[in-house]
């Protein structure tokens, strides 16, 4: 199995963009990339809208490639709905149900995306708690978990990809995982290979405020870790829009953990450029 994990917020942007290619078929996750609109009450820099136009092109020539598309929620840094929509010509998309457990942004953006895409897919095929094979490849969805710790935020799906010989296992956006259903799913399948969100942590304005969350959020990290099958845990998304990110992890997980961790700037052997988290600096540069 080859996983590209193609932007990320370690790379600049926010995205889990993925694709993977097994010796029966290509798949991509998620094909979104976003820019927070404000942070520290300052838009994109410039910078960040180049990394942007520089990730997307990549995830269009990879989208291109594949015969599967996943989407797993409608948030828009997991998928686009106002561009470039003939790259799904002729894709199957497997995406999460547009009307069922979904809150009320996301099921509008699924419904105005579902009226434009339809003209270019294959098919259409709601994947929440399903399983799909392509040759030997299977292709397995959680049932709807929260996007978080509550359906305030909607509902995501989990994947895992097994070629037979590889399991791999997208979280998506479960904030964590914080939730009990959200780390089952991880669990039962013994994956070798995880891509986990991880905590939001940029939004408190001190540790001791999220302590309880952490606490509970690494208590679930450390049981993915203590799996037998597991290789690699690749940990990006909304914990890489901390700029202690780092002091985090050291702080909840040992030395003999963290072995098995990397960002997804490590993955790809790139270095890690946080963007987003450094926007203030990235402005005050500019004067």
């Amino acid at each position: 199995m080859k996983i590209i994990t193609v932007a990320s917020e370690s790379l600049g942007t926010r995205s889990m963009a993925t694709y993977v290619e097994t010796k029966d078929t290509r798949i991509f996750i998620d094909p979104g990339v976003d820019l927070a609109k404000k942070r520290y009450g300052l838009p994109p820099h410039p910078i960040e809208e180049s990394r942007k136009e520089q990730h997307w092109k990549e995830i269009l020539r990879r989208v291109n490639k594949s015969e599967v598309i996943v989407i797993t929620h409608y948030h828009y840094d997991h998928f686009n709905l106002f561009r470039d929509l003939e790259a799904y010509t002729d894709k199957i998309l497997l995406i999460k149900n547009p009307y069922e457990n979904i809150n009320r942004s996301q099921r509008n953006r699924a419904k105005e995306f579902l009226s434009k895409v339809k003209e270019y897919a294959s098919e259409i095929i709601h994947a929440d708690n399903r399983e799909f094979f392509v040759g030997e490849t299977r292709i397995l969805f959680s049932k709807p978990v929260f996007h978080g710790n509550n359906s305030k935020l909607g509902y995501v799906i989990e994947v895992l990809i097994d070629d037979g010989e590889e399991r791999f296992v997208f979280t998506s956006d479960v904030q964590g995982p914080i939730n009990d259903n959200q780390l089952s799913f991880i669990i039962e399948n013994e994956p070798n290979i995880v891509y986990l969100d991880g905590p939001i942590t940029y939004i408190y304005h001190n540790e001791s405020e999220a302590r309880g969350y952490l606490e509970k959020v690494f208590g679930n990290i450390r049981r993915i870790l203590q799996l037998e099958s597991l290789e690699l845990l690749i940990i990006d998304h909304h914990l890489l829009r901390d700029l202690n990110w780092s002091k985090i992890i050291s702080r909840y997980l040992k030395q003999e953990h963290k072995g098995k961790i990397l960002t997804v700037a490590e993955f790809t052997g790139k270095p890690i450029d946080l963007l987003e988290a450094k926007r203030a600096e990235l402005w005050a540069n500019k004067k």
